[in-house]
């Protein structure tokens, strides 16, 4: 996939296939990047944090984001039973509010919306991550007291936020 220039004020951005080896280091974004939402919900596990990973880790369906030659985050898109289920998206701190992580995920629905697939996920409660999601079009379905799970159906629009 070629580079994109996710806004004016981020770096450029590749993503490659993920392979077996990059599981410890995506682990242990995942623990530093989710470490906060789980504090606040009580649910944080220094080593929990990594296992889940660890255990659901799925190189043929993650690709890795790349900037400057540097893993910078990482997303998983998997085969779901009525469409495809996104998971594993983690930005590095230092790429985090960049528009890097809107990019990334503005190419990935390009691609299930050409396939015509409906994308679910799940986000914490409460966590910033929620927003992005709802910008680009993804709607609750259904909660509970620690996740929020979320779907688009194929070529849902955007939000855009009311006026003022």
């Amino acid at each position: 996939m070629p580079a994109r220039t996710a806004s004016a004020h981020a770096a450029v951005w590749v993503l490659r296939s993920a392979v077996a080896a990059d599981i410890e280091v995506i682990a242990e974004l995942r623990a530093r990047v989710m470490r906060a939402d789980l504090e606040r919900l009580g649910r944080y596990d220094e080593d929990r944090v990594r296992q889940r990973l660890r255990d659901s880790f799925s190189p043929q369906h993650t690709s890795i984001i790349m900037i400057d030659r540097e893993l910078a985050g990482c997303v998983t898109v998997r085969p779901a039973e009525d469409g495809q289920w996104l998971e594993h998206f983690y930005l590095a701190p230092y790429c985090q509010g960049r528009g890097i992580g809107s990019a990334v995920l503005r190419t990935i629905l390009e691609r299930t919306d050409a396939q015509g697939m409906t994308v679910g996920l799940n986000v914490l409660q409460g966590s910033a991550a929620r927003r992005l999601y709802e910008r680009h079009g993804f709607v609750v379905e259904a909660q509970d007291p620690v996740d929020v799970f979320m779907m688009r159906p194929p070529g849902a629009m955007a939000s855009t936020p009311a006026k003022a």
